[in-house]
């Protein structure tokens, strides 16, 4: 096994204020090289946290309060702003879930790109940028990409502009690729096309990604590994052909029996609860249904090793640590 790309440990963001919220509450996992791991959950779970807590971008009254992240041994949390700005967008890219919302409207495609290969030192000159620009957008599978670069964002779809965002993200040949919901803003068609280029893109340039998803469909199609996270948590890692198929936490087997199937059995809704997310006991435990009492009252610690599964939950207390 390849030593990690990048490794999370325990890291913990905080909103500040007269009640302080931890929405990272612990986090871990690792992500090795050539590899993708999907962070699944909810909406509200914490994941997007999560991505821009790794690349802090992040700012006040939100904070990093705790932890590492390891990028080939060098701790992200602890560098500086210019020296984190220099490895943001070089080593590490990321795309967003909503491609409209990261272009300026009043610029064309063409100056957008141009101006992240010249600031990153990709290219030296406009020329060599624009020549490259176009190598990229072909790269990303896009017709006529010279019209293209004389666009506005308004004047494009919502597919083609995540194209672009991808181009963008690949202009300095990142080592990681954090994609938090890149697809779920796009219809069906469009998504499977989004995908599929992502998967081509990262084989073809030996890349590691971390891909947000809330689709099990999508997990299932793009990670090796998966990490289940829950209320700010992970409860479950492991391969995804294991996970996500005998998943071992409650709330995993929920997420995945609220999954249509097109079989014979109905999706199952995950129980809602009145209570508000504890903080001493299981994060999960008022939605659980076979939640102890000792569950209740105390937080099960960060793993139990369950075979080749890690796995927080007081019901594989005897399993391993």
């Amino acid at each position: 096994m390849s030593a990690p790309l990048l490794s999370v440990r325990e890291l913990r963001t905080e909103i500040r204020g007269s009640r302080p919220t931890t929405v990272v509450d612990g986090v871990s996992f690792e992500l090795e090289p050539h590899r993708t791991l999907a962070l699944i959950g909810e909406s509200g779970s914490g994941k997007t946290m999560t991505a821009l807590s790794i690349l802090k971008l992040i700012s006040p009254p939100v904070a990093i309060t705790g932890g590492q992240v390891l990028y080939r041994d060098q701790d992200l949390v602890a560098l500086s702003a210019d020296a984190m700005r220099a490895l943001r967008g070089r080593q590490l890219a990321m795309i967003f879930q909503n491609p409209r919302d990261r272009f300026d409207p009043l610029r064309t495609v063409s100056s957008q790109l141009v101006e992240v290969l010249l600031y990153h030192g990709v290219c030296s000159g406009r020329g060599e940028a624009t020549d490259r620009a176009l190598r990229l957008l072909e790269e990303v599978q896009i017709d006529r990409p010279a019209r293209l670069m004389r666009s506005y964002p308004n004047e494009l779809s919502g597919g083609m502009l995540q194209r672009v965002l991808i181009a963008i993200a690949m202009a300095t040949s990142p080592d990681v690729l954090i994609a938090d919901e890149p697809t779920s803003a796009l219809d069906v068609t469009i998504q499977a096309e989004i995908l599929d280029l992502l998967l081509q893109i990262q084989r073809s340039r030996g890349m590691s990604m971390l891909f947000i998803t809330h689709d099990i469909g999508v997990a299932r199609q793009v990670a090796d590994t998966v990490a289940v996270m829950y209320a700010g948590q992970i409860v479950e890692r492991g391969a995804a052909a294991e996970v996500l198929v005998e998943p071992r936490h409650p709330y995993t087997r929920a997420l995945l029996a609220a999954v249509p199937t097109g079989g014979a059995e109905r999706p199952r809704p995950i129980p809602s609860s009145n209570s508000e997310v504890p903080r001493d006991g299981c994060r999960f435990a008022p939605r659980c249904e076979q939640a102890s009492e000792h569950g209740k009252a105390s937080l099960p610690p960060p793993v139990f090793q369950d075979g080749s599964v890690a796995v927080r939950c007081w019901l594989y207390e005897g399993a391993g640590r």
